[in-house]
């Protein structure tokens, strides 16, 4: 059985829902069936969780000589130390 109802939108969501249907060659109340249907399957909920994030399989890490935050930090004190004695320049 189909009912009939009253949906409230904002005006240029309801241009673009309708630009797109009529470029689909289907009715506005298609385009929004198959949305709503979309939204409440189990499906959607699958699409929606996020994949994993890819981590890179290639070795790195910090610089050779570099093991830590602390020597990195030191390695930027030095370098600040270097840009007072040249000015900034």
């Amino acid at each position: 059985m189909i009912k009939r109802t009253t949906v409230r939108l904002p005006s240029e969501l309801l241009k673009k829902a309708q630009r797109k249907a009529a470029a689909e060659g289907r009715t506005l109340t298609g385009l929004m069936e198959e949305g709503l249907r979309h939204v409440v399957s189990d499906r959607s909920a699958q699409k929606m969780t996020r994949p994993p994030i890819p981590v890179s399989k290639e070795s790195g890490g910090f610089m050779p000589g570099i093991k830590s935050i602390k020597d990195i930090e030191e390695l930027q004190d030095l370098e600040y130390i270097d840009k007072l004695k040249r000015g900034f320049r």
